[in-house]
């Protein structure tokens, strides 16, 4: 063998071990990183139990392990049905309970119990005075207005109505302060539109706390309905109250097809801060269909002071923008005209963010606007991808305006601002083509 052979078969062995071990490296960090985010949600545990299961073999097969190891200190499935239950919490006053439907205060003595008329705060009321820090707080969902720093919640804080109607979901909250944990109810939908060739569709709704989307949840599908009645129970294990102010449950509604892919019906988002779980409410919502332009969606605030004319637009963030670069990004910006009637005044622009979908701006604009042209002007809101060759390109806009705005949602949030002045008013735009 030739002394150059020798060498050529050291470089590559050599090569070979570096790659090996690279990939040794990558895996075992990775492995690191995964059991680290473990630990930080090792606490926290789902089950989706079947209302419609009543023997204790079918419970078991029912449950869904979503993280963790399954550590239970009370029973899963109350002997009560949905109904009853529903119906002993809309006349009792709240009470701890357990998911086994056991009240932790049926032995209270005759002579504590409350003046008819009036109520008695509970142990788990107090504790949500507690998180909120006062008797009587303000709106969760105005919660930004003191703090502007804006959270995942607020993303996800929306008002407006939907595009189109997609039928509603109807669930209901409860929590057990106990064993902390939260327990929803699926129980049914209505409405819902026909997606196959036979007129209806095969139901089916998908669970998620965000902003944990690796772990989720579904409901049994139900077949050929558009009214379809789960009646499931979702259990969902080491939460405290506090963690949960932080959380949004995610509701979606999703059409089976066996031979491609489900398609998507409607989706539902609650951030929980707004929700008084002490209450054990039910909700119907209605669904809000998916983004049929894909441009994507802008948090936008904006603020009128009267006493010095003074119009501030605050660009918070975008979300899920269309991309436009090669590499499946693009490079967006906001560029903001004011307007008087057809005619542009003045405008301004933001920093470019490079290669995102989700840019947080949190850039604010102030214009001079007297009081008595406030309802006249519009504010053209353009989302654009930058170019270093060639022209930049419009990914979406939108006109905010008291009287022609480019949507509902844009009309009725300059009218918001006009009937709140020196507030700050906060919403969510979908972005329109041009």
């Amino acid at each position: 063998m030739k002394k150059s052979d020798v060498v050529l078969i050291t470089i590559l062995s050599c090569g070979a071990l570096a790659v090996l071990f690279a990939i040794g490296a990558y895996l075992y960090l990775r492995r690191r990183r995964r059991k680290r985010e473990d630990e930080e949600d090792g606490t926290s545990c789902a089950i989706r139990i079947d209302q419609s299961s009543t023997t204790d073999g079918g419970r078991e097969k029912n449950m869904n392990r979503l993280n963790g190891i399954l550590n239970l200190k009370t029973p899963l499935i109350s002997t009560k049905t949905l109904g009853a239950q529903l119906e002993t919490t809309s006349t009792s006053s709240p009470q701890a309970k357990s998911p086994a439907g056991s009240s932790a205060g049926a032995q209270a003595s005759a002579s504590t119990a409350p003046v008819p008329g009036e109520r008695t705060p509970t142990a788990h009321n107090k504790q949500l005075q507690n998180v909120k820090g006062q008797d009587h707080p303000p709106h969760p969902s105005m919660a930004f207005l003191q703090n502007r720093s804006i959270s995942l919640v607020d993303m996800y804080i929306d008002n407006s109505e939907p595009s189109e109607n997609v039928g509603q979901i109807h669930f209901s909250l409860e929590y057990d302060f106990q064993n902390t944990t939260l327990i929803l109810r699926i129980i049914q939908g209505k409405e819902l539109p026909a997606k196959d060739l036979s007129g209806t569709s095969d139901p089916y709704v998908r669970v998620t706390l965000l902003p944990d989307k690796k772990h989720r949840l579904e409901t049994k599908i139900k077949r050929r309905t558009l009214n379809p009645r789960w009646n499931e129970t979702f259990y969902f294990e080491g939460f405290p109250i506090q963690k949960l102010q932080s959380r949004v449950l995610h509701l979606h509604v999703f059409d089976y097809d066996r031979f491609s892919r489900d398609d998507s019906i409607g989706e539902v988002f609650l951030p929980l801060c707004q929700v008084d779980l002490s209450e054990k409410p039910s909700f119907w919502k209605a669904l809000k269909p998916p983004a049929k332009d894909k441009c994507g969606e802008l948090l936008t605030s904006l603020c009128y002071h009267p006493s010095n004319s003074v119009l501030t637009l605050t660009l918070l963030k975008a979300r899920n923008l269309k991309a436009k670069d090669i590499n499946g990004k693009s490079d967006p910006y906001v560029k903001v005209w004011l307007q008087f009637g057809d005619k542009r005044i003045e405008k301004r622009k933001t920093a470019i963010f490079k290669c995102t979908l989700n840019p947080v701006f949190n850039d604010s604009f102030s214009f001079n606007v007297p009081w008595e042209k406030i309802r006249e002007c519009s504010l053209d809101v353009q989302v654009m991808d930058f170019d270093n060759i060639g022209r930049n390109e419009l990914i979406g806009r939108i006109l905010l305006a008291g009287k022609n705005g480019s949507g509902a949602t844009e009309t009725k949030h300059w009218q918001d601002m006009i009937t709140k002045p020196r507030q700050t008013i906060v919403q969510w735009h979908r972005l329109k083509p041009e």
